[in-house]
């Protein structure tokens, strides 16, 4: 029978708004968001321990923005939903190295008064994600922990799907017309990711200082886009109520730089989308709430704007929540143990 290890900790899992190309952050010239999701915020696994984390992520926005200024000359909405999944694997005591990859069910785009809807769905990117912990000293009811991570993205969904256009004018054939980037599954590029992660853990009171910072350096797609890239630095503070019940607060800042082309290899003269309109700067305000119960952690997000400055007309934050669920359990050459997560 198998053995039951039962370990103290809080699970602070936050999520960086996790596009691939998205427009939450730049809609026009397309996304330049973090590839990475739930759970970018952490440190490392213990020894031969796994972890399954999937969290489903939805979005839903009205707003769209001119500098800081709401503009209400541009599109309907904007809305997506999609399903993430990361496999992690503890190495050893230090070093740590997932599998993560996503699926969009659903990106839509709803031009002004109706004008045009553009919609898509299918799989986003394969991520590479090896972490390793620097240091990890404990010593009167403190633990202070140092991890840095180097990634790589493996662009796996379409970057160039078109839409099938019928002309009103009779005279006038039919055409092809490539969808905006900003419902494209992919960027199409292989990105580098860097990541840091500091906590400061007291366990006598179940609390928790951390924080984090993710760089992800964009490259060129096929068709001569390179997204701008992306920046981000978190700062949380989490605490365990009743051995189960995890509250984590996070105050985020992103900047995303604007996008490039490269117009000797671009398949088109003139883009659907106006590349100038990219790059922002944006602080959110990030609660969380989660709850183990043998070996699961249930986990629920927002992300609330409290500033956001994007560059021409794009489409701002407004509405983002994630639900996820998390399983850590034990391996080792004869067989698996549940670990579970307090």
């Amino acid at each position: 029978m198998q053995t039951i290890k039962i370990y103290s900790s809080i699970l602070s899992l936050v999520i960086m708004l996790t596009f691939n190309g998205n427009a939450r952050a730049q809609c026009c010239g397309g996304g330049g968001g973090s590839p990475v999701a739930g759970g970018s915020s952490q440190g490392v696994l213990l020894e031969h321990q796994m972890e399954i984390n999937t969290n489903l992520q939805y979005i839903h926005t009205t707003k769209f923005f001119s500098g800081d200024e709401r503009d209400t000359n541009y599109l309907d909405s904007y809305s997506s939903n999609y399903s993430y999944t990361r496999l992690a694997y503890g190495l050893s005591k230090k070093l740590t190295i997932s599998l993560e990859a996503g699926y969009w069910l659903d990106k839509t785009e709803v031009g002004k008064n109706k004008s045009v809807t553009y919609q898509s769905k299918g799989i986003g990117d394969l991520i590479i994600f090896p972490r390793y912990n620097i240091f990890n000293i404990e010593k009167n009811h403190k633990k202070t922990e140092l991890t840095v991570g180097i990634g790589f993205k493996i662009p796996l969904g379409t970057y160039n799907d078109s839409s099938y256009i019928v002309s009103k004018d009779p005279f006038l054939d039919n055409y092809y017309v490539t969808k905006p980037l900003s419902v494209q599954t992919s960027s199409g590029s292989q990105d580098f990711i860097f990541y840091t992660f500091l906590s400061r853990t007291y366990s006598f009171y179940n609390f928790r200082l951390f924080a984090n910072m993710l760089y992800v350096k964009k490259g060129w797609n096929p068709i001569g886009e390179k997204l701008g890239d992306y920046t981000s630095i978190g700062l949380f503070a989490g605490k365990t109520f009743f051995d189960k019940l995890g509250i984590t607060l996070q105050l985020k800042g992103e900047w995303i730089a604007k996008m490039k082309l490269n117009e000797t290899i671009m398949l088109y003269k003139y883009p659907n989308y106006d590349p100038l309109a990219t790059g922002s700067k944006k602080l959110f305000f990030v609660p969380q709430i989660s709850y183990n119960y043998k070996g699961f952690v249930i986990y629920a997000l927002s992300e609330i704007p409290i500033y956001q400055y994007v560059t021409k007309t794009q489409i701002a934050s407004q509405f983002q929540t994630t639900i996820g669920l998390s399983y850590r359990f034990m391996c080792n050459k004869k067989a698996c143990e549940v670990d579970v997560v307090k």
